[in-house]
């Protein structure tokens, strides 16, 4: 049996204001740079199941914001059970977070986020009843983040392969909580 280290160095750091501030902006940048996100809700029969999703915002609190169809599978998985995982990966940078989801009906919230995206994606626009907010209240992140550009990171993995030596990048559980 062989083992495998990580890629990713954990970086430790003393959990003060300073350095949870900026792990958190890292997390709401992450999802800034990323945008499209796979939710992940309970099911009546207690399976995990995914839905791409497009965020439509990010509060400076580390709540997310989506739009939905109140008679969708999801919105009646998070009625349901509200525990609900949301995933973020780009082409460097991998994002979890953990977190209470809830259906949120407030017109002026959902005028203010519908955009011409959503329009392609969604029937009768704010106005329709059927379009419904998910508020997730994220209690947790977990972000893993490889640096640089694309040719820096196949560099680096080239290197690590000559080297032996381990690919670095960063990765940070941050309680949002």
């Amino acid at each position: 049996m062989t083992g495998r280290t990580s890629r990713y160095r954990i970086t430790m750091t003393t959990p003060d204001a300073s350095s949870s501030d900026e792990q958190q902006q890292k997390v709401r940048d992450l999802i800034r740079g990323t945008r499209t996100a796979m939710l992940t809700s309970i099911d009546p029969d207690g399976r995990l199941v995914s839905k791409p999703m497009a965020t439509q915002d990010v509060e400076f609190d580390g709540d997310v914001w989506f739009i939905a169809e109140r008679a969708s599978e999801k919105v009646r998985n998070i009625e349901a059970r509200p525990e609900v995982n949301v995933a973020y990966s780009d082409n460097s940078s991998w994002l979890s977070l953990s977190g209470t989801a809830s259906v949120v009906d407030d017109h002026a919230r959902l005028e203010e986020l519908w955009n011409t995206f959503t329009d392609a994606w969604m029937e009768g626009g704010p106005e329709n009843p059927d379009n419904v907010l998910i508020k997730v209240d994220a209690h947790s992140a977990e972000y893993w983040d490889s640096p640089g550009s694309k040719v820096t990171q196949v560099a680096n993995l080239v290197k690590a392969k000559l080297t032996g030596r381990r690919f670095e990048g960063d990765h940070e559980t941050v309680d949002l909580g």
